[in-house]
């Protein structure tokens, strides 16, 4: 008699269905742990992540120690050699033990130069509009009698907003 699963009615979790995918991805590239792709940013910080990508992981011979490639622009290369010791030391502290001996910074990914093509720029938020001055003052009535000037001051922005959103 065949055991009974449980009731999933075919779903799955996508974490599971990429787990494997992901990890042979990585390995290819010698990354033993996928985490240093998929939590780069936090990894090595919002400064460092904005401006190089990890691209390979490279072991010696004898199995001595890695090689980090970074993958970075010409400008900012100078900038990333000076952070090398730093972002080793963190990305050793995700493996566990001193598996990363030597950064190597790189402009052109060892791959091919089609996708090599580096380009970090950060997204930028768009600027709201300023609130016209018919919602400035009924937001500013509408608050009219707090006392508090941080309190008055907050529920001015909130009723601008609100009267914003009703607009459009």
């Amino acid at each position: 008699m065949a055991q009974r699963r449980a009731p999933s009615k075919g779903f799955a979790r996508t974490s599971s269905l990429l787990t494997q995918r992901i990890r042979k991805a990585s390995e290819s590239r010698g990354f033993a742990q996928s985490r240093l792709l998929t939590h780069w940013e936090e990894v090595v910080g919002e400064d460092v992540s904005s401006i190089a990508r990890p691209v390979n992981v490279s072991f010696g011979r004898q199995g001595f120690g890695a090689t980090l490639t970074l993958l970075t622009t010409g400008a900012q290369a100078p900038m990333l050699e000076m952070q090398k010791e730093q972002i080793r030391a963190k990305v050793n502290a995700v493996y566990g033990y001193n598996a990363i001996s030597r950064v190597k910074i790189t402009q052109t990914a060892p791959t091919g130069f089609a996708e090599g093509r580096a380009v970090f720029d950060r997204p930028v938020a768009p600027r709201k509009p300023e609130p016209s001055p018919e919602i400035k003052a009924a937001a500013a009535q509408s608050a009219g009698g707090v006392k508090s000037d941080d309190l008055r001051n907050a529920l001015e922005r909130l009723a601008q907003n609100v009267l914003t959103k009703s607009q459009n």
